[in-house]
């Protein structure tokens, strides 16, 4: 759910010719009934919920790609002038769906929202549907309906996260082929595949997925494990991991829960990257080192009873010790005693 919906509007982009658009400016701003909350909602539940997005930050050349200046002129104004914003939004979307030959038309909703104490601008095109409508009399009409489900290309702009340095505030749908370009342009938006860090974040979103009380894994140890060995299967082919298909291994009973989670825009995770091999064994095992020790523990350990873990003591215990290192133990604890005596 999103605190506050703010600000919305509806434009139409319209293709005129071959490689040529238009715009038609609809309202300034649409009343907030609900209704027109409930679309809002409803759209951003949908881009939340596709696996296949993209994560970026905006170029450097703001001239050539200017919804950052359109963007903070915004914020600087105290987000009251959306019109203004709005309209210089639909003349870079015009320009660069002129660049796409396969680019297509639509209605194009901008809604200024709050999630999470956060301030969102969502853009979204959104083509229409023919329907059909049961009237009071029991006859039926046809009524042209918002495809919701058939839109192809958005994108959210978390304002807050760009005005305190995030990296990663820009998030669209990545679609098919190479026709979703036009969006990624026209948002500005520059992506970069950092592979190590998109992993640790995968592990993350696993790790939360399979804990106990989320209710959807039996066997934690077993759930990583077999996404380990699927990650590294990824990274020893040389393959970029698709968030349907990996649920789909993963999680069979339900992919589409698993692939809700890791499509999370919040977690700014997108598909399409490499598994990186090092930061994989973080799925299986746990590290960590003090001046006095260090650990390296198969997560295996504690499933199988091996090990076990006290939260109240914060203390962890570990059962069938080699004979090695127990005869070691023993000579030592008896030199000590000796020492002290």
């Amino acid at each position: 759910m999103l605190d506050n919906v703010v600000q919305v509007a509806i434009h139409v982009l319209r293709r005129k010719g071959p490689n040529e658009f238009e715009f038609i400016l609809g309202k300034d701003h649409l009343n907030l009934s609900p209704t027109v909350i409930r679309v809002v909602e409803e759209l951003h539940g949908l881009y939340s919920s596709r696996a296949s997005k993209a994560y970026g930050a905006f170029a450097e050349d703001a001239v050539n790609y200017p919804a950052q200046t359109f963007i903070g002129d915004f914020e600087k104004g105290g987000y009251r002038d959306f019109a203004t914003l709005t309209k210089n939004l639909m003349g870079s979307l015009t320009v660069q769906a002129q660049t796409r030959s396969a680019a297509g038309g639509g209605n194009v909703l901008f809604a200024h929202f709050v999630k999470d104490a956060q301030v969102y601008l969502m853009v979204a095109v959104v083509t229409e549907k023919l329907g059909a409508l049961l009237t009071s009399d029991l006859d039926v009409k046809d009524v042209t309906h918002l495809d919701f489900e058939g839109f192809r290309f958005a994108g959210r702009v978390n304002v807050t996260s760009w005005l305190n340095g995030g990296d990663r505030y820009i998030g669209f749908l990545k679609g098919k082929g190479n026709v979703a370009e036009y969006f990624k342009e026209f948002l500005g938006c520059t992506t970069t595949r950092q592979d190590k860090t998109d992993t640790t974040r995968l592990i993350e979103a696993l790790e939360e997925f399979s804990e106990p009380a989320k209710g959807h894994v039996s066997d934690r140890a077993e759930f990583l494990q077999r996404a380990f060995a699927i990650c590294q299967r990824y990274a020893r082919e040389d393959m970029s991991l698709d968030f349907d298909t990996f649920a789909n291994e993963l999680f069979p009973s339900e992919p589409e829960v698993l692939t809700k989670a890791l499509a999370d825009p919040n977690r700014a995770l997108g598909d399409g990257f490499k598994p990186n091999q090092r930061a994989l064994s973080a799925l299986v095992r746990y590290r960590a080192a003090t001046p006095y020790w260090s650990l390296d523990l198969d997560r295996r350990a504690i499933a199988e009873g091996k090990a076990s873990y006290d939260p109240e003591r914060r203390t962890l215990t570990l059962r069938e010790l080699p004979e090695a290192l127990i005869a070691k133990l023993d000579r030592n604890s008896e030199s000590d005693v000796i020492d002290h005596v």
